[in-house]
């Protein structure tokens, strides 16, 4: 791909017909979106893309980075093109910040499992480096999947002998008893993202293997407490829905040789009232500890369906007009 410059008109020459369609995307879907961003017009012309305007400098950077995108295998869909336009507008890059490169693991059908936004690198980067790391964010931010995509590579680098994935049954005090079947049972709902996520990366038989011989642990919270936790990858999911008392209880199961990842959305509590979150108040409590690292997550970082982003932006503006 080579570029010349001309008087506010830049070309583009590209010599992959492929790379052009990835490119555009269909029906041209990922020019229209970079056009309502900028100032520009893009014009494809046989081997090249002439891009015009007074914002053609800014949007060549934008086209070079898609272009890396496309190149390292990635699916270049309107959220990672949506993701590269924000990022550009911050003057932040996207490749030189290595995500295309930070492969954590394969899922069980052969997909390169990776940060997709630099606050999931950042999350990423910290699970890495500490011993105990928080993972704080809206839905839809990974917290949960690349926590556990961050287990198994532990696990199958033999860095941990166990993996234990915990979550507090908030409700689990009113309603197991009217669920039917055994223990087990009456907690799996509670229970089902982790599996489902497990399942993405490992497959059910693997999983169901691991379990057999425990060394994969699917239980509530309520199972930690009096356990010395040595060798094991530990995560800790719905933390919001933890008391404070049930918070401290878990943080000092940690033993030797042992990770510990917590995730939660302190915007979602369903704790009764009259209960404060455990979550909240570690925040203020654990700041600044070697050791101990935080990962705030935003709305930017949010890689579902792009209308999860409008929603939650969307609630968040509801409550700061209903509280004015």
């Amino acid at each position: 791909m080579e570029n010349t410059e001309n008087h506010g008109e830049i070309r583009i020459k590209i010599d992959d017909t492929l790379e052009t369609t990835e490119l555009f995307g269909s029906l041209d879907k990922n020019m229209k979106i970079i056009n309502e961003n900028f100032n520009v017009d893009i014009i494809q012309r046989e081997d090249e893309v002439i891009v015009k305007g007074k914002d053609a400098t800014r949007v060549e950077k934008i086209l070079l980075e898609l272009r890396k995108i496309i190149k390292s295998g990635e699916t270049l869909d309107t959220q990672k093109v949506n993701y590269v336009i924000k990022l550009e507008k911050e003057d932040v890059s996207y490749s030189d910040n290595n995500m295309n490169k930070d492969i954590i693991g394969v899922t069980f059908q052969g997909k390169s499992i990776r940060p997709k936004t630099l606050g999931q690198k950042h999350y990423t980067d910290c699970m890495r480096k500490n011993d105990i790391t928080f993972g704080v964010g809206p839905a839809g931010t990974g917290k949960t999947y690349l926590a556990i995509a961050m287990a198994v590579n532990a696990f199958k680098n033999k860095e941990v002998s166990k993996i234990i994935l915990t979550r507090p049954a908030v409700e689990a005090g009113e309603r197991l008893g009217f669920l039917p079947g055994d223990l087990q049972e009456k907690v799996d709902p509670y229970l089902r993202p982790l599996y489902d996520a497990l399942f993405d990366i490992w497959g059910q038989e693997s999983v169901a293997r691991y379990k057999e011989r425990e060394m994969i642990e699917i239980v509530p919270l309520a199972y930690m407490r009096g356990r010395t936790l040595d060798n094991s990858f530990i995560i800790l999911d719905e933390a919001q829905n933890t008391t404070k008392e049930q918070m401290k209880m878990f943080l000092t199961r940690l033993g030797l040789g042992s990770k510990v990842v917590v995730t939660g959305d302190i915007t979602q509590i369903d704790l009764p009232k009259g209960k404060d979150s455990g979550l909240k108040e570690v925040i203020k409590i654990l700041q600044g500890i070697d050791g101990i690292a935080f990962s705030f997550l935003r709305e930017s970082d949010i890689v579902r369906h792009q209308l999860v982003q409008k929603i939650i932006n969307a609630y968040e503006s509801y409550i700061i007009r209903d509280e004015e």
